[in-house]
C-alpha cells in the first residue's frame, strides 16, 4: 500500500464531471463515429470506466469494518477509537532511527516472515479473481485468510481506511475501496495486501487480468511488471534511492504509457510507511541504500501521457483523471551487504 502525497487529495466534484466528460466520448468514439472531437482523445482500449455511485457519499463512515478477534496483535494505529481519515502523508511526524534493521538478527526473520505471509496472501488474492466476483467477496476473504494465520490486515484503520486491502479496477490507480460491484470480463485489478505479523508489517500487490482482457490492457500490466523489475535492478548497497526513478523512467519513456508521480513506495517495518520514499519518475531525492534498508518499489503506469489523478468522494480511491487505466506492481526489498533480496518475490 503506498503513499499518496500532496496536492492531490481534496475530492472535487469538478473532476466527476471532467472524468464523466471523457467517459462519454469514449462510449461515442468508435470507428463509426468519426470526428474532430473523437480524435482529440488516444485508444485506450476496451473497458468499462469505474466512477462513485450517485448520490455521492462523503468519506467512509458508511462502511462496517470487519472484527478482528481480540487475541490477534494489532499495529497501534488500529487501537485508536478515533484515527484520522486521511491518506496524507505527514511530512512532520518524526521517526526513530534510520529504519535499517540488524541483519542476521531476529528482527530480520520476522520481516522476512512478515513478507513471505503478505506474498502467500497476494497469491491467494490473486486466486480469487474471475468475472462474477465481488472485490468486497475478496476482501472479506483476504480478511479471513490473514486472520487464519494469526496476523492483522494492516490496511484496515489506517488513517481510517475501512477495509483489509486495496482493490483498484481499471481507471483506478490506487486505494480502491472493496464493494459490492462484480468483476467483469475484460478488467484489470490490482489488489494491494499488507499483513502485520509478530510486529513487522509485509507490504506487495499485483495487477491481474479478469477474463479476456485486451491488448492495451495486458500491455499495460506487462510494462509495469517490467517497471518494476527495473527499479529492483537499479538497487543495492551503496545505489542511489533516486536511481530507481531514473531506472523506471528510461523503461517507459518510450513507451504509450506515463509513470503517476503521485504514489510513492516507502521504507517499511515496524512503521507501515516512513522514509525513505521511493519516488518512481526521475527526481532528485538523497541518500544512498544501505545493509539492513527495507523499502517497497511500486509504480503506477497510466495509460497514455497523463498520469494526473482525482480523488472520489470516499477520501481514498484515486482514478486517473481522463478514465484511462493504470495498473500498479509492488515488492518489498531489502538491501543485504553484497545485493538485494526481493522478499515478497
Amino acid at each position: 500500500m503506498n503513499k499518496l502525497f500532496p496536492p492531490l487529495l481534496s475530492p472535487r466534484l469538478r473532476s466527476a464531471v471532467v472524468c464523466r466528460s471523457y467517459l462519454k466520448r469514449y462510449i461515442t468514439t468508435s470507428p463509426a463515429f468519426d470526428s474532430d472531437e473523437s480524435r482529440e482523445f488516444e485508444d485506450f482500449g476496451t473497458y468499462n470506466v469505474i466512477l462513485p455511485e450517485e448520490p455521492f457519499v462523503w468519506g467512509v463512515s458508511h462502511i462496517t469494518r470487519r472484527p478482528v478477534p481480540s487475541h490477534i496483535v494489532q499495529p497501534k494505529y488500529a487501537a485508536q477509537l478515533d484515527p484520522p481519515m486521511s491518506s496524507e502523508i505527514d511530512h512532520t511526524q518524526q521517526y526513530e532511527g534510520d529504519g535499517r534493521i540488524i541483519l542476521g538478527s531476529t528482527d530480520e526473520k520476522r520481516l522476512r516472515a512478515a513478507a513471505t505471509l503478505a506474498k502467500n496472501v497476494r497469491q491467494y488474492a490473486g486466486s480469487l479473481v474471475q468475472p462474477g466476483v465481488t472485490t468486497n467477496s475478496i476482501d472479506a476473504a483476504v480478511h479471513n485468510f490473514i486472520i487464519a494465520h494469526e496476523a492483522y490486515p494492516s490496511p484496515l484503520l489506517y488513517k481510517g481506511f475501512p477495509r483489509s486491502c486495496c482493490t483498484s479496477v481499471n481507471n483506478v490507480v490506487s486505494h480502491g475501496i472493496p464493494d459490492d460491484r462484480p468483476l467483469e470480463d475484460g478488467d484489470i485489478i490490482n489488489i494491494d495486501v499488507t499483513v502485520y505479523f509478530n510486529g513487522y508489517h509485509g507490504d506487495t500487490s499485483s495487477t491481474f487480468l479478469v477474463g479476456d482482457v485486451d491488448e492495451p490492457g495486458r500491455d499495460l500490466v506487462q510494462m509495469t511488471n517490467a517497471a518494476l523489475e527495473a527499479g529492483i535492478d537499479a538497487c543495492g548497497p551503496g545505489r542511489p534511492f533516486n536511481g530507481i526513478g531514473r531506472a523506471i523512467h528510461e523503461i517507459v519513456r518510450n513507451t504509450c504509457h506515463s509513470v503517476c508521480p503521485a504514489f510513492a513506495g516507502h521504507g517499511i517495518g515496524t512503521v507501515f510507511h516512513r522514509p525513505p520514499w521511493i519516488y518512481h519518475t526521475q527526481n532528485e531525492e538523497p541518500g544512498v541504500m544501505l545493509p539492513g534498508h527495507c523499502f517497497t518499489i511500486e509504480p503506477s503506469l497510466v495509460q497514455g501521457s497523463n498520469p494526473s489523478v482525482w480523488i472520489f468522494p470516499d477520501g481514498w480511491t484515486a482514478s486517473t483523471e481522463n478514465c484511462a487505466r493504470s495498473a500498479q506492481a509492488e515488492h518489498m526489498i531489502l538491501i543485504t551487504e553484497t545485493g538485494v533480496d526481493v522478499l515478497t518475490q
